[in-house]
Parts: C-alpha cells; structure tokens; sequence
C-alpha cells in the first residue's frame, strides 16, 4: 500500500486542480493520498468525486500556517469537519492575511522589477490562498526569473529585502482547534532547518500535550540526522511517524510518494479522527 499524506493543488499553491492530482497520484500507482492545502479544503469536493471515479482512498486535510515566537511552523490537519466554526474562523483569518502580504510583497518588489498585483492574481485559482508561489509564477510569467525555485531563492526567501509576514495561528492554539474540530494534527516538516528557524524540542512537548498526533519524520527537506532526531523524538512522546511527498505538481522538485507512510499510522489516524472519515472506493 502506497500512501502519500502531504499533497498541494490549485487551491492553494499546486499547479495541478485537484482532479489532476488525485489522476496522477493513481495514475502512479498510489493506494492512498491525502490533499492538504494551505489554510483550505475548497479542493475536498473535487478531489473526492475523482478519487471515487479511480478508485483511490482519500484522506482529506489541510496544512495550518503557524508559528511560535516569530517561527514559522506548518501543522497537517487531517479528517477535521471543515465547517467547524473556530477552526474555520481561524484559517479565513489567515488566508486574508496572506493576500495582505502578497499585496505587500508585490509593491516592494514593484520598485525594482515588471510586476504587479494583477500579474500575481492572473496565477491563482478561483478559491486558492494567496501565496508566495504564486508571486513567484508571476515573476516566471514577467521572465524576471526562470522557476519558482529561482525566484524563491533571489527574491522571496524568508528575511529578504521583499520579504513580508503574515498573521499565524500560535502552534500550540492550532492543534487545540484541529482536535476540537475532530481532526488529527502532525506536525510537517518539523526540523527542517533549510526552511528557516525550527523550535527547539520543548515547544514540540507542549503541541503534544495539546494533542499533537505525530511527526512528518520523512520529509525531503529532512536531512539524516534530522529525521532520526524526529523518529528519536516521536518515539519519546508517543507519536506517530510519517512520510510524505509535499507535493506541488510542477511549481516544485517533490515528486509524488518519494516518501511515503506505514498502513499502521493511517489506521491511527483514521481511529483518532472524528470529523470526516476516510473517503475509500
């Protein structure tokens, strides 16, 4: 069984629709995926009605913008109701923050380079959280930079001269709001020290007295020693593993299932959760 928890489409900052990306994902041999937009489930419908028609199980989520002390921290969501009324509160809060530092991040890099606001709304979706990819998309379009890797690494990297912050859910609140709503909470990537800043272990502890269900361990943007700390850590906290893809169709390297998760931790998963259930064939 093949089983990919971490996956993007176009509504949020993929570059494929969700239609495409349950496709591909069965497409490629898969068994089970999970969709996780950031800070949205406007893609559960479609990626449901796809997954039925390939015969795929569908584990519906979301990845939550965190963060703790001024570090950025992203929390998988999974199985959550996603009409719970403070969960979703919390989320259309950060969506509107994001389009607020797009429009930020858009006027400082307007001074030295051909783009707009408009240009960034050309590649976003209907429904999809504005994002810095696709300000990045913007600047491909413009052909200021020729990827979205280009354009993070020159212009939209964390601490650049364009860079802008965005409101974030403190950590420890966001896995106390996906429990609340019946969801499952996994913190992604969590030692990825290449991203920027990680906390240290003591703030993971607290996620976990909160309720924080397990560790994104396998992760490409986890090196060796990075994962074995967070297996290490896990095992001492009582939580769950995964591995995932981070998937983003082309806008980044991450190939789909180039890390996968163990049929023993969904089953956990699938016990804990209690606002939607696995959606199988």
């Amino acid at each position: 069984m093949v089983i990919d928890l971490h996956t993007h489409s176009t509504a949020s900052d993929g570059t494929q629709t969700p239609r495409e990306l349950v496709r591909e994902a069965a497409d490629r041999g898969l068994s089970v995926l999970a969709l996780t937009d950031h800070d949205s489930t406007a893609g559960w419908d479609e990626a449901a009605a796809e997954a039925a028609a390939t015969g795929l199980t569908l584990v519906r989520g979301m990845e939550l913008s965190c963060a703790h002390q001024g570090i950025s921290i992203h929390l998988l969501s999974y199985l959550h109701d996603p009409d719970d009324p403070a969960l979703l509160a919390e989320i259309t809060h950060a969506r509107r923050s994001r389009e607020t530092r797009a429009q930020r991040i858009v006027e400082l890099l307007s001074e030295d380079l051909p783009i707009s606001y408009d240009d960034v709304l050309e590649q976003v979706a209907d429904g999809a959280t504005v994002g810095r990819p696709h300000i990045a998309d913007a600047l491909v379009a413009s052909g200021a930079v020729g990827s979205r890797d280009e354009a993070f690494a020159q212009y939209l990297y964390t601490g650049s001269p364009y860079y802008a912050r965005h409101y974030a859910t403190d950590v420890v609140d966001a896995v106390r709001l996906v429990r609340a709503a019946g969801g499952v909470p996994v913190m992604a990537h969590p030692f990825a020290a290449k991203r920027g800043r990680v906390v240290p272990d003591s703030v993971v502890r607290a996620m976990t007295d909160a309720g924080l269900a397990g560790l994104e361990a396998r992760h490409r943007d986890h090196d060796e020693q990075q994962t074995r700390h967070a297996m290490r850590l896990a095992t001492a906290l009582d939580l769950v593993t995964t591995g995932s893809s981070d998937y983003h169709g082309s806008g980044k390297v991450n190939r789909l299932a180039e890390n996968t998760t163990h049929p023993e931790v969904l089953a956990v998963i699938e016990d804990q959760a209690g606002g939607v259930p696995v959606l199988r064939p």
